[in-house]
Order: C-alpha cells, then sequence, then structure tokens
C-alpha cells in the first residue's frame, strides 16, 4: 500500500466524479444540508454529489445489487453515508478487507479515534451509538489487552462439550414445536430461530431453564423501548452481577465459571461486559444463521429431495448462507490511525472503515471467471462471514453446532414443511448490519415424534480437560470457488428427507474445516407419523421481539 504525495488524490476506478473536479466538497452540502467535514468527502466528491445511504430499504431489498453498484462506480472501497451527516468507507473487495482486518498498527478497532463524534457530529441519540460506543471488550480493543480478554473469552468457548450442546439444542428445539398450536401455521422466525438460542445460551452460562423464557420476555420489552424497558434493562444486568458473584463464590461447569477461573484473571464488571458480548453477538448471530439457512432450504430447487440425481445436504445450506448471505453482513469498524490509501481511495486519520463481509464474499477478484456455478461451493470455507485477522469471531463452531442441530431437528419434526407464502413475499430486517428476515411463515400437516434420547447420556455435563487454546488463525487465502447468488424458486412442495432408518446427526456430523459431500438430510424421515397437538398451545411471539439487546448490537 503507497500513500500520495501531499496535495494528491487517488482517484477510485471508474469514479464520475473525477473528470477533473477537485476536492473541495463539504459534506452534507446540497445532499442533505449538514454539517461540514472540513471541505472534503471521502474520496474527494464534489458539492452536490450524495453519498449512497448504508440504511433504509436499498440495504433490507437487495443489498447485493446495492455492494454491486458501490463496487462498479468506486472499486473495492467505496465512500457511503451511515445515516444523514454521517459518511464512513464500506470496504468491497477480498483482500482490501483482510488487509484491513490484519493491519491493526494502521486500522485500529478503538472508536474513540473516530472524527465525526470528536467533531460534534455523532447525535446522542443517534442510532448509530449502540454500535459505535466504545467499551472495555474484546470488541474495542487492540493489543495486548484485546489478547488477554480474547483469550479469556476463546478459552472459555472451547471447554464446551459439543455433544451436550447438541442434545441440549435439540431438546429446546423440540420443546418449541411441541408448544405450537394445532392449526399447520408457524413462523420460524418468531416462534423458531429467535426463541432457540436464548434457551441454549442460559444454560450454557449456568442459569436455570426456567430463566431462558423469562430473558426473553425481558429483551422483548427493552427492544421494545416501551413503558417496561427500563425496569426490564435493570433487571437484565441485575441478573448477569448476580450470576457472576454466584459463580465466583461457588463455580459450577458453565461458562460464566470457566470465564472467572481463566488465567486472565477478569474483574467482576469484564466478566459481565464479555456475557453480554457472548449473549448479544451469539443470538443474534445464531437466529439470523438459523433463519436464512430454512428460508434457502424451502425456496431453492438445489435442496428439494424431489430433485433427482445428488442431492446437498444441510451442511452445504449452512455454508451457502455464509457466502452469500451472511447473519452478519457488515460490521463496524476500524478506525484510521494515519492518512494512508486503501482500494484506491485516500483515507484520513480518524476516518471509520466498515467491513462489507457479504460484499467481500462476492468479490470478483476473489471468486475467479470460473467460479459461477451453484455446485462450486462445495467445502470451501474461504468466506469472510466470521471477520478475519485477530478479531475473528472464537465462537464459530458452537454457533454451527446450534444452528446446524436446530435445522436438522426441525426438518426431523416436520417433514412436509413448506413457505406459507410465495419467496419474494419475505421481507428482510432494514439494518445495516444483520442479514435477516422479519418472518418466515411456513405450513406443515403431520410431524414426527422427537428422536429417543442417546444411552448413556450424562446427568450432569463434566467439562473435558483441554489445554489453554491460541486465537483462531486468519482464514487461508480466498479460495477460488465461491459461490454465485442463489436459484429463483417457488414455494412448491416441502423439503424431504431420507428413508426411514437414516442415522440422525450426531457426533459424526461433519463439523467446521470439513468438507461435506453431496448427500440427503441425514436428520429428516421420509414418513411422517401423525400426532394431535394439545389445546393449550403456546401462542406466537411478537416478531419484533428483537431489533437488539438495548439496540447496541443490530444497530436499530
Amino acid at each position: 500500500m503507497t500513500v500520495p504525495e501531499p496535495g494528491t488524490t487517488v482517484p477510485p476506478p471508474g469514479c464520475p466524479a473525477h473528470g477533473g473536479a477537485g476536492p473541495t466538497a463539504a459534506h452534507g452540502g446540497a445532499a442533505h444540508g449538514g454539517a461540514a467535514h472540513g471541505g472534503i468527502l471521502p474520496g474527494g466528491l464534489p458539492v452536490g454529489v450524495p453519498l449512497t445511504p448504508l440504511y433504509g430499504a436499498a440495504v433490507a431489498d437487495d443489498p447485493h445489487g446495492l455492494y454491486a453498484r458501490l463496487r462498479a462506480q468506486y472499486g473495492p472501497v467505496a465512500p457511503i453515508e451511515l445515516e444523514p451527516g454521517v459518511e464512513s468507507w464500506l470496504v468491497l473487495g477480498y483482500p482490501e478487507l483482510l488487509e484491513l482486518t490484519r493491519n491493526e498498527a494502521l486500522f485500529s478497532k478503538d472508536s474513540r479515534r473516530w472524527r465525526v463524534p470528536a467533531e460534534g457530529r455523532l447525535a446522542a441519540d443517534s442510532r448509530l451509538q449502540p454500535m459505535t460506543s466504545w467499551r472495555p471488550t474484546l470488541l474495542n480493543l487492540d493489543g495486548a489487552e484485546h489478547q488477554r480478554l480474547r483469550a479469556a473469552v476463546a478459552d472459555t468457548l472451547a471447554r464446551i462439550d459439543h455433544r451436550q450442546l447438541r442434545e441440549t439444542t435439540e431438546a429446546a428445539a423440540d420443546a418449541l414445536i411441541d408448544s405450537w398450536g394445532p392449526d399447520g401455521t408457524a413462523d420460524l422466525v418468531a416462534q423458531y430461530a429467535r426463541r432457540l438460542p436464548l434457551l441454549v445460551f442460559t444454560q450454557l452460562l449456568g442459569l436455570s431453564a426456567e430463566a431462558g423464557p423469562h430473558l426473553i420476555r425481558l429483551i422483548s420489552h427493552i427492544a421494545d423501548s416501551g413503558a417496561e424497558s427500563v425496569r426490564a434493562n435493570q433487571e437484565f444486568q441485575t441478573i448477569l452481577v448476580d450470576l457472576v458473584q454466584s459463580r465466583r463464590t461457588t463455580p459450577g461447569a458453565d461458562l460464566t465459571s470457566w470465564l472467572l477461573a481463566h488465567p486472565a484473571a477478569l474483574t467482576d464488571e469484564e466478566a459481565v461486559h464479555h456475557l453480554v458480548v457472548m449473549m448479544v453477538a451469539g443470538n443474534e448471530t445464531t437466529i439470523c444463521w438459523t433463519g436464512n439457512t430454512l428460508r434457502l432450504l424451502l425456496t431453492d430447487r438445489r435442496f428439494r429431495a424431489t430433485l433427482t440425481g445428488g442431492r446437498l445436504t444441510v451442511a452445504d445450506a449452512l455454508e451457502e448462507v455464509l457466502w452469500r448471505d451472511p447473519p452478519t453482513q457488515n460490521f463496524p469498524g476500524r478506525w484510521a490511525t494515519a492518512d494512508t490509501v486503501l482500494g484506491g481511495q485516500r483515507i484520513s486519520r480518524g476516518d471509520m472503515l466498515v467491513l462489507g463481509l457479504a460484499a467481500a464474499n462476492a468479490d470478483p477478484a476473489a471468486q475467479g471467471p470460473g467460479a459461477l456455478g451453484h455446485a462450486a461451493i462445495g467445502g470451501n470455507r474461504a468466506h469472510l462471514a466470521w471477520g478475519a485477522g485477530k478479531h475473528v469471531c472464537p465462537a464459530q463452531h458452537p454457533a454451527r453446532i446450534i444452528v446446524e442441530t436446530a435445522v436438522e431437528t426441525l426438518l426431523h419434526r416436520l417433514p412436509d414443511l413448506q413457505l406459507a407464502v410465495p419467496p419474494h413475499e419475505l421481507a428482510w430486517r432494514p439494518s445495516p448490519w444483520s442479514r435477516a428476515l422479519v418472518s418466515l411463515p411456513v405450513l406443515y400437516s403431520a410431524f414426527t415424534p422427537p428422536r429417543p434420547p442417546a444411552p448413556e447420556r450424562p446427568s450432569v455435563w463434566t467439562p473435558p480437560q483441554v489445554p489453554q487454546t491460541t486465537p483462531p488463525s486468519p482464514p487461508s487465502n480466498p479460495g477460488p470457488n465461491p459461490p454465485s447468488s442463489p436459484s429463483q424458486a417457488d414455494p412448491g412442495p416441502g423439503v424431504k428427507g431420507v428413508p426411514a432408518g437414516a442415522t440422525p446427526s450426531g457426533a459424526g456430523t461433519p463439523g467446521p474445516g470439513t468438507p461435506s459431500g453431496p448427500g440427503p438430510f441425514v436428520s429428516t424421515p421420509s414418513e411422517a407419523t401423525s400426532t394431535g397437538r394439545t389445546p393449550d398451545s403456546g401462542k406466537p411471539a411478537r416478531r419484533s421481539w428483537w431489533s437488539s439487546l438495548a439496540g447496541w448490537w443490530s444497530g436499530q
């Protein structure tokens, strides 16, 4: 990367704004009427050229088209607007995003370096505050302190018993499915994807099974910002503080106890902060990943059991979602520590750069000319859905187990599941950060009983003895076979499974790093057993219960 000589500008490829006009623009001029940005807009765009907003309908309706247009106009790094009067950069290029995440000295995670709030241009009630405000967590630190906190979280997550996690998730999924009404309809977002992760996380953290529904109610109040939101937030914080204090004196076999016992010696305050990070980040990610995978299975002909020839697996669907519609499509951010150049754009000290994870996955420079077919995805896990560099997500293995088990259990229990509306009527949340469905209505007419419990199931979760781990290494160089966009589909028949007697998913299911070849859904029998529903089945949850946890993850 070369820094230009003072007074020069490196124009973005094909940018029409650089046809001779100098960098004399003021941000928020004719386009928005906002405050000035030192007389220069990122990229040297002239007065009157509006920035592309990374919010609203464009992000929800057609993000892939939005990223393609930005790439065509500006190249791998594009100037954008996060909200009226607040500019940033969106990194669209695969190699540029790797450079951004691996160069901690030049691109910091410390948001206190951001020029916008320093210049008084970020409102106190800005919707960006929750996602960009600095907190003493591994998400906002660099260097040795980040490594200390990351090691504590990564080593704690590595102690999870994967078999027990799968069984816990399956039991929670069965309970949710059994609670649905007898009318044969459900919303897989509100009644399944949104509820399941938190039911699992409460047990992982050492809370009672009964605490899951209660936390769901508290977070519903927080997200609704209604009369109960303040009380609910206080109660939520009290629960976590009490949990930390309890596990400090009486440790158990749970994430909270392991986090407190780690050699990093976290304080109670640090422990509470990172429990919130694990709950919020893990919850939102698994919600979106589960919903997006179920949508793919229900709308894409390649995943139909009626498809002739080889069939794709749930693991294939999980991987394709991480390439095409990752749970986190964009993530803030990095802040430039000095003037520099990235992707042909001149970056100023204090500028914010947003990680365009979905856009980088679709970068033609990473895909190569021959990687246009759906079959090309194979076992390719060179996507950037988990980030890259020292801040790569440490929870990807547990998240994969939870989501894969959730999807396979649903397909096993509801083998004739089908979409209740045409695919084009499915709506997406207008979040610049998460790629999440508003709802996923389905129909079903029969269901199979839960699988019998595994023999010799331990009554107590005994943590395995594992050595302290080091943070996950950055992803390998871009693979040659990222996927192309999913094919058009119709609601049609539901996803079918394999003949009765197939081995259910378990310890033999392909795990992270294991390419999964063509094959049937390993968890879905071909014949269903009609079973009556109880008359007092639960009512569907409100669809808007999760837009954020105190607003600070989903950005709404």
